[in-house]
């Protein structure tokens, strides 16, 4: 085992709980609308697929950071796969395209945000955005271990929430599931949002460093991770075409949902919201600070302040809904899985061994992996009908 040095230590729990609290977000809150969009039994093997291959991902992701030291993607990158009279500028316009992903998706986590304040107090959006971008960036300001505890105490929280209102569901007036083959197009697009829905890509180096490099550790919670959140996708996809039936719009699922149960079972709902996407602003915003900070070597506190200021502006400008910010986003990340694949081979011959995704990480399923990235990346760009 290597010896891995990270901001702070996390617990086994506080680091599975980043793997979930970066997937329970924009995505999850997505995946509804898609779903009424095709029948439910695609959405199970849709869900079934994409955990299997996005834990062998996870792993061959933090393997390559395992082999990195920890490091995060654009250093991985920068060390293993760009060489020769490009390489600087490879880095750098991986930094700038990966960068400009996460702050769009983090541009989501405000839209969205901003709709449940509407919904639940009668806000405007920008003083919604505002009050959710100051508590949020507020705790990663902080640093990792308070996001870690943060994350913990939110997936608990969360967790119980979607029991009762799974439980409120099932006793209020229900809408048949959805049924029958609406297209490839509908199921791609589903596929795609899935496999975002569950990535907790830009994570995994946190979880490494975290645990300081501990191989059991680190594969136990990026499985268990990914594992609450295909549950939670789950429940959620299920209750909410339960009781919105086909009224589901683009501003995030659990809003659709509160506003058909009501009553005190709403608040729950909204609060569910808020903190699905506060735990997933957590996760990406420190995740830049980090990429920030290993690229430019501004500092913790002014990368910090590159990773979340430019979210707010961008959400401010108002220039998509809340579906249509995640699945743009959704494009760039999963392609830059491609990548990672690519670096992970070279590391993984240059290493000699893989103690975390062994014969799972062979070159077979590194072509398996990659072509499911490809066809995400392909779903997110569908129409949807």
């Amino acid at each position: 085992m290597k010896e891995i040095k990270g901001e702070s230590k996390l617990t086994f729990f506080e680091a599975t709980s980043i793997i979930v609290g970066h997937g329970v977000g924009s995505g999850i809150l997505s995946v509804p609308y898609l779903a009424a969009h095709n029948s439910f039994r695609e959405v199970l093997l849709i869900l079934a697929f994409c955990y299997l291959f996005n834990v062998v991902l996870h792993l061959i992701i933090a393997e390559l950071s395992y082999n990195n030291g920890g490091a995060q993607f654009i250093r991985c990158l920068n060390d293993e796969l760009f060489a020769g009279r490009l390489k600087q500028m490879l880095t750098w316009v991986a930094f700038v395209t990966l960068g400009l992903s996460v702050i769009v998706n983090v541009s989501a986590f405000l839209t969205g945000a901003a709709a449940v304040f509407r919904s639940w107090l009668g806000l405007p959006d920008v003083a919604g955005m505002l009050i959710f971008y100051v508590v949020g960036a507020g705790v990663v300001f902080i640093g990792m271990k308070l996001v870690g505890i943060c994350e913990k105490i939110a997936v608990g929280s969360m967790v119980a929430v979607v029991g009762v209102l799974f439980a409120a569901t099932l006793a209020s007036d229900m809408s048949p599931l959805p049924t029958g083959w609406h297209g490839v197009n509908n199921a791609l697009a589903l596929f795609s949002m899935v496999s975002f829905s569950l990535s907790a890509v830009m994570s995994t180096p946190q979880v490494v460093k975290g645990l300081e490099g501990d191989v059991k550790r680190i594969r136990a919670a990026i499985a268990s991770g990914l594992a609450v959140n295909m549950g939670l996708i789950l429940l959620i996809t299920t209750m909410t075409l339960l009781g919105a039936g086909k009224d589901i719009s683009q501003d995030g699922a659990l809003v659709d949902l509160a506003a058909h149960l009501g009553g005190w079972v709403s608040v729950i709902g909204y609060v569910f919201t808020l903190l699905a996407l506060a735990t997933s602003f957590w996760a990406n915003t420190l995740n830049l600070r980090d990429i920030v900070h290993e690229q430019t070597r501004w500092g913790i506190r002014v990368s910090w302040v590159a990773a979340s200021l430019p979210c707010l502006a961008i959400a401010f400008f108002g220039v998509s809904t809340f579906v249509g910010f995640t699945r743009f986003a959704s494009i760039i990340q999963v392609v830059t899985g491609i990548g990672i694949i690519v670096a992970y081979n070279l590391s993984r011959k240059r290493n000699g061994q893989a103690v975390l995704v062994g014969k799972f990480g062979t070159l077979p399923f590194q072509v398996l992996v990659a072509l499911c990235t490809l066809l995400a990346s392909v779903g997110a760009m569908l129409p949807v009908k």
